[in-house]
């Protein structure tokens, strides 16, 4: 009698996330509370597992929320959520860990200054220091606007698709962001020219 008990409640709890789902996907707040109250906990120690900073923590569990969103009518399993959101936090962390190392490094930027033929010392002294605190600067904003500068200030930044799709953003939303990441910088310059 006690593993009928057990076999029923299995049960139960896999028809009630084959209900939650598509009431979720229809935009009911009660479903979504229910499954972010039953999954929160696995995706954040999935993501904390790959000892993120801290913004880039949250911006993984935040797009892989937004990815169910965006497929919950799409999940032909409802019994094996649990399994499908890891795999798609442990996905999000991979891309973030993928667009942190293909970043060249500030050191690398000030070096091709600094070996530039055609600019006198004082020149490479003052574009080493300015890039030096540029770069140093940009780190210290949010994970989407830092990728999006970082995308963009190259020698051949690529198209707004590619940028949107390694970052997140649609591509509508990267003049935005960049806009808003440079008058953050701006803030940043006024605040330092008047110290």
């Amino acid at each position: 009698m006690a593993v009928t008990t057990i076999n029923d409640s299995s049960t139960d709890a896999t028809n009630d996330i084959a209900d939650l789902l598509p009431r979720a996907a229809d935009g009911d707040p009660r479903a979504w509370e229910e499954i972010l109250h039953r999954y929160s906990t696995l995706i954040w120690a999935t993501v904390r597992s790959f000892r993120l900073q801290d913004a880039d923590t949250r911006d993984a569990v935040q797009t892989t929320w937004l990815r169910l969103a965006e497929n919950a009518h799409q999940i032909r399993h409802p019994q094996r959520l649990g399994a499908w959101l890891a795999t798609t936090a442990r996905r999000e962390c991979l891309r973030i860990l993928r667009h942190i190392t293909s970043i060249p490094h500030p050191s690398q930027t000030v070096q091709e200054a600094a070996t530039d033929p055609s600019t006198g010392p004082e020149h490479i002294v003052i574009e080493t220091e300015t890039t030096q605190w540029l770069w140093e600067h940009i780190d210290e904003l949010p994970p989407r606007r830092r990728a999006v500068l970082r995308a963009l200030f190259t020698d051949n930044p690529p198209p707004y698709a590619q940028i949107a799709t390694a970052t997140g953003i649609p591509p509508g939303g990267i003049g935005p962001t960049r806009n808003r990441a440079l008058q953050q910088l701006r803030e940043k310059l006024d605040k330092h020219n008047t110290l």
